[in-house]
C-alpha cells in the first residue's frame, strides 16, 4: 500500500527525494487575494456573502451569542466533558512550566559599582485571534491547544473563529462548549480564509488582531501567508504527517494503526515508515490492508497512504535512519526503536517526538499535555509548535548611569565611527562634552 523508496547504501539525503505532498501556497494566494482585498476595504459584507456562498449559511451576525456557547456547554456529553477536562488540565501542566520571568543582566562601572542593567521584559501579545478548523475533521481539541497557552501566557484579548456548520449557522457545538469551558466568550462562526482576513482587518464587529494562531487548510495558510507583517502568525501549515522510525523490535499492527491515525485527517496527509527491516514493511503493508479496509475514513486513509507524500523509506541502519528522519523534519516523529529514548534525545528536527511502543501520535493530539499545532512541511528544521513563548515579545530595557555610559562612551564611539555613522558617537559624547559654565 506504501510506496517504497530505498535509500540503503545512499550517503547523502536529497530533500527531493524524500516523499513530501505538493503544497502551492502561491496559487491558492492568487485565489483567495481578492477576498481579502475585499474584507479589508468593506468589512463584514463580503465574508457573509461567501459564508453564503461556502457553507450555506446566511450570517445576521458574524459573532456567536453568548446563550450559544451555554446552551452548547450545557448539552455537552459528560463523558466528553470529563475527557476534555482532563485534556485542559494536563496542556495547562505542561503549559504552565513554560512561563517567563524577567531576566536582569547588570553591568559593573569599574567592575566594581552597579551602574547599568539590561532588562528583559515577556509582555503577551494584547490580542490574538485563533482559528479552529471544521472541514472534514472539526478539531475541537484545537480550542484547547491554542486558548490555554495564550491564556497562560497572559493575553488579555482573546477571540475564536470557526466555520458555521450548515444545519445550525454556528460553529461545531463541541467547539463552542470548549470555549465556554475555557472562559472565551468571543466566537465568530467565520471560516476559511475569510476568517484570517477578518482577525487581521477587523469588522463592525471584530476589533482587528496582533497575532493569528491555528492549523487550516490551505486556503488558510495562504491567508495567512497574506496578512503576515500587519499581524504576526504561528506558521504556515500544511496538511498533518507523522513519520515513524522502527527496527524489528516494532509491532507492524501498532505501526500501521498510528499511520492510519493521521492518515484519516486528509488525502494530502502524509504518514511515512523509515526502517532498516524489509520484514518489518511487509508487516506493516499488510497490516494497512486489514486495517484500511475497517476504517470508517477508508476512502480518505487509502488516498493518503498511497500519495507522493506517504511511503515506507528503506535505510542501512537506525543511524542511517536517524539521518532520514532529520531530513524529513516530521510534523510528528515516532520512535519504536531499541534503546528508543536515546534515539529520540538525538533528534533535531521534529515537531513533537513520541517515544517507545505507548506514546503514540494520537496521545499528542489530546491528552499528552503537549501541544498538537506543530510546524509540518519541513518547516521543523527551523520552527517550533506553539507554545506559552510564541504569545510572548521579549523587550529590553536598558537603564545605565552617567557613570556606566562614560565607561562604555569610548567604545560606542569607535564603532560608530568605523560604520561611518558619526552622529551616533556625538550622541553619546554630548552628554560629558558640555562646556563649563561661567562664573
Amino acid at each position: 500500500m506504501l510506496n517504497r523508496i530505498d535509500l540503503r547504501g545512499t550517503a547523502s539525503i536529497p530533500r527531493g527525494v524524500l516523499p513530501r505532498a505538493t503544497f502551492d501556497v502561491a496559487a491558492a494566494l492568487e485565489e483567495i487575494q481578492p477576498l481579502l482585498d475585499a474584507i479589508r476595504h468593506h468589512g463584514a459584507a463580503p465574508i457573509r456573502k461567501i459564508t453564503a456562498e461556502r457553507d450555506g449559511v446566511e450570517l445576521d451576525s458574524l459573532r456567536v451569542p453568548a446563550q450559544a456557547l451555554t446552551d452548547a456547554l450545557d448539552a455537552l456529553d459528560p463523558e466528553l466533558h470529563e475527557a476534555l477536562t482532563e485534556a485542559i488540565a494536563r496542556v495547562r501542566k505542561v503549559h504552565s512550566d513554560q512561563r517567563r520571568t524577567d531576566l536582569v543582566t547588570e553591568f559593573r562601572v569599574g567592575g566594581t559599582v552597579p551602574g547599568g542593567t539590561v532588562t528583559e521584559r515577556f509582555i503577551p501579545v494584547g490580542r490574538v485571534g485563533l482559528y479552529v478548523p471544521g472541514g472534514l475533521a472539526v478539531l475541537a481539541s484545537s480550542v484547547v491547544m491554542n486558548v490555554v497557552p495564550a491564556q497562560l501566557a497572559g493575553v488579555p484579548d482573546v477571540a475564536v473563529a470557526s466555520p458555521p456548520q450548515r444545519d445550525t449557522g454556528l460553529p461545531d457545538a463541541t467547539t463552542l462548549a470548549v470555549c465556554a469551558m475555557l472562559g472565551v466568550d468571543e466566537v465568530y462562526a467565520v471560516g476559511g480564509p475569510a476568517a484570517i482576513g477578518m482577525f487581521a482587518y477587523g469588522t463592525d464587529e471584530c476589533v482587528p488582531v496582533d497575532m493569528i494562531t491555528g492549523p487550516g487548510n490551505i486556503y488558510v495558510t495562504a491567508a495567512k501567508r497574506a496578512v503576515r507583517g500587519l499581524v504576526a502568525i504561528d506558521a504556515e501549515a500544511g496538511t498533518t504527517e507523522i513519520a515513524v522510525l522502527a527496527d524489528d523490535t516494532a509491532d507492524p499492527e501498532h505501526v500501521a494503526a498510528d499511520l492510519i491515525s493521521q492518515a484519516e485527517h486528509d488525502p494530502k496527509a502524509a504518514s511515512v515508515l523509515v526502517t532498516p527491516s524489509t520484514e518489518l514493511a511487509d508487516a506493516v503493508d499488510t497490516a494497512l490492508t486489514g486495517q484500511v479496509a475497517a476504517a470508517k475514513h477508508s476512502g480518505r486513509i487509502s488516498a493518503a497512504l498511497s500519495g507522493e507524500q506517504s511511503g515506507t523509506i528503506l535505510v542501512d541502519d537506525l543511524e542511517h535512519g536517524l539521518r532520514v528522519v532529520d531530513a524529513y523534519a516530521a510534523e510528528h516523529l515516532e520512535i519504536q526503536t531499541r534503546g528508543a529514548r536515546e534515539l529520540a534525545m538525538r533528534v533535531r528536527n521534529a515537531g513533537a517526538i513520541f517515544v517507545g511502543a505507548y506514546s503514540p501520535v494520537s496521545l499528542g493530539d489530546y491528552c499528552a499535555g503537549s501541544n498538537h499545532i506543530l510546524p509540518t512541511g519541513g518547516c521543523a528544521r527551523h520552527s517550533p509548535g506553539l507554545s506559552v513563548q510564541s504569545f510572548l515579545r521579549g523587550v529590553h530595557v536598558v537603564d545605565y548611569s552617567e557613570e556606566a555610559l562614560r565607561e562604555v562612551a569610548p567604545y560606542v564611539t569607535t564603532l560608530a565611527l568605523a560604520e561611518d555613522l558619526p552622529a551616533h558617537g556625538t550622541a553619546v559624547t554630548i552628554r560629558f562634552d558640555k562646556p563649563a559654565a561661567s562664573s
